[in-house]
């Protein structure tokens, strides 16, 4: 089983990101916190948490904009609270939210991994996406965990944003891996509902460009696999034996238990939300225990649906167990046209398919 913790806060709310987010403002910080815990005692004596706990990650917004305070107060709960045994630990951070000695907390507290929101290198595309950080910054994010001992870090990049050229693109990717990082994700940017962006492509004043999307995602492959990064998923790169824990359980289909506001949790075939507010989070939790607003069932179809999308997407391919339903004609066409093969008893996608995973898992299913 794994654990996600959702921290909604952030310093900025970046004009391209979909989840749920927000300044503090007025928050109690603490109180939000005891909700957190709260939450994660009674699922602990709920009997729901029946496996041991392999990965704990904290996403957001900007975990790493918590005070040293409070993330003392958080992480201390949660090694309290959960069977923390051997579990690797990953944390979100914004490079311009910590210094040497809260990254040396960072380690202090038990993180294993840091996943650095970077994105991009360049000054002008930093100030499209609304970062907050510069890239003198981003540079030292990564020297400064370094410095603080810090075992994995990943850097996340993104790419055909609104003004970036090619060159803006191989500058950041030749930063990044001059920069020394375990891991490597690189997405390409995607325009969701409820954003800025999404206004800005509806009236024109963004456009989506296939091509360029194609030419960057290859210029990402190109750099990092010759700097000796394995491509073993979509978006994902990493030095051998540093690939995320976290997400392959997820690809994998294991049991997940999301904490906090909008975290979703999927555990014996149950899926359900919480409510994205955190005031209404910490109202609920405190009133009745928990603050689910969306559950569903997800039964053996609706979760082979799931491998299909997102198994496809990894170097290690799909089982051909999920492939039981799909027609060998549609599996032959594939392997014709050389952009799927077989590999053992795993359909794996190579050469153009690699770009059309979400076409061709549509087919399969």
């Amino acid at each position: 089983m794994i654990i996600y913790v959702h921290i909604p806060f952030c310093h900025r709310v970046c004009p391209y990101c979909s989840f749920y987010k927000h300044t503090p403002g007025d928050t109690d910080i603490r109180a939000f916190i005891n909700a957190v815990l709260k939450e994660a005692k009674l699922a602990a004596s709920s009997h729901l948490l029946t496996e041991d706990i392999s990965t704990l990650y904290l996403g957001g917004g900007t975990p790493s904009m918590l005070s040293p305070g409070h993330l003392q107060e958080l992480f201390e709960g949660l090694h309290h609270t959960l069977p923390l045994v051997n579990t690797h630990i990953t944390m979100e951070a914004n490079p311009a939210t910590f210094g040497h000695k809260k990254a040396t907390l960072f380690k202090e507290l038990g993180v294993n991994r840091t996943s650095l929101g970077i994105q991009s290198f360049n000054t002008h595309v930093l100030k499209t996406l609304g970062r907050e950080h510069s890239p003198e910054q981003a540079v030292e994010s990564v020297k400064t965990l370094r410095g603080a001992g810090m075992e994995e870090i990943n850097i996340d990049l993104m790419f055909s944003i609104p003004g970036q050229s090619e060159a803006d693109w191989q500058h950041s990717l030749t930063t990044a891996v001059d920069s020394k990082p375990d891991h490597i994700s690189a997405y390409n940017l995607t325009y969701e509902e409820d954003t800025e962006f999404i206004k800005r492509l509806t009236t024109g004043d963004y456009q989506q460009n296939e091509d360029t999307n194609a030419n960057q995602f290859l210029q990402a492959h190109h750099t990092l696999t010759n700097a000796g990064f394995n491509h073993y998923e979509t978006s994902n790169y990493s030095q051998r034996g540093m690939e995320s824990r976290h997400n392959q359980s997820y690809w994998l289909g294991h049991d997940y238990l999301g904490l906090g506001p909008s975290a979703v949790s999927t555990i014996s075939g149950r899926r359900w939300k919480n409510l994205p507010d955190t005031a209404g989070y910490i109202q609920a939790i405190n009133a009745i225990g928990h603050a689910k607003r969306e559950e569903e069932f997800i039964d053996a179809e609706a979760f082979r649906i799931e491998r299909i999308a997102l198994l496809l997407r990894t170097s290690d391919g799909l089982p051909d167990t999920y492939l039981t339903d799909t027609p060998p004609a549609v599996i032959h066409s594939l392997l014709e046209a050389e952009i799927a093969q077989l590999r053992g008893n795993n359909l794996t996608l190579i050469n153009q398919g690699t770009m059309l995973v979400d076409s061709i898992a549509e087919q399969l299913v």
